[in-house]
């Protein structure tokens, strides 16, 4: 069997060092302050979940450009493991895709002060009737960041017990539970579309491995 060879046509003109983090720096290349700044700002649109807003910026050039936007006051995700390494997963009809998607038990905050803790625990409850003995953060998701400003703060629970549920009036959620390398599985080939869900699994399933 051939051995693949790795072409770096796209290094010849710079000096590549290894920076302390062992990450590869380019010496000669340019480097810009990032940053754009606010001019002005407009919102064009608020409903009751998006509020859109059209913003003028003066880009790091000095050029002037416009950003479209929704501004949300966030959400919370968990990762419910059950004690045989079993997750506590949901089956819910999404509208923009028109189709039932498979996910982990999530929800928005109420209002931008709210606790992600407090807001992750009460949908694990009123979705699934699930609580925890314990909860680990596994960090923060930004979904879309290119038009939103949405960050999920997502959780991992264990010692899981069970309780009564209590669904919105609007909420139609089937609750299924699934082995958890099974779901890496399905992540890995390509069988879980959901963003969040995809990137709270694979943390809470490396997490597990390395706090055995």
């Amino acid at each position: 069997m051939r051995k693949p060879i790795l072409l770096f046509t796209f290094f010849y003109k710079y000096d590549i060092i290894l920076s302390k983090e062992n990450r590869m720096v380019f010496c000669g290349m340019e480097k810009f302050d990032l940053t754009e700044t606010k001019i002005s700002s407009q919102q064009v649109f608020s409903g009751v979940l998006l509020h859109v807003y059209k913003d003028e910026v003066r880009l790091p050039n000095g050029d002037t450009s416009v950003r479209e936007y929704i501004r949300h006051q966030g959400a919370a995700c968990i990762v419910p493991v059950t004690e045989d390494g079993r997750v506590l997963m949901e089956r819910q009809f999404r509208y923009p895709f028109g189709r039932v998607l498979l996910e982990i038990p999530a929800g928005k905050l109420d209002s931008p002060q709210e606790d992600p803790l407090a807001a992750a625990e009460r949908e694990l409850r009123e979705e699934t009737g699930a609580r925890a003995e314990k909860i680990v953060s596994l960090g923060a998701f930004y979904p879309s960041c290119a038009y939103s400003s949405e960050v999920i703060h997502m959780y991992l629970a264990t010692g899981i017990t069970f309780g009564a549920r209590a669904l919105d009036e609007d909420e139609f959620i089937n609750v299924e539970t699934i082995p958890l390398k099974e779901l890496i599985d399905d992540i890995m080939a390509g069988r879980i579309a959901d963003g969040k869900t995809q990137t709270a699994l694979l943390k809470a399933y490396l997490y597990l491995q390395e706090h055995r």
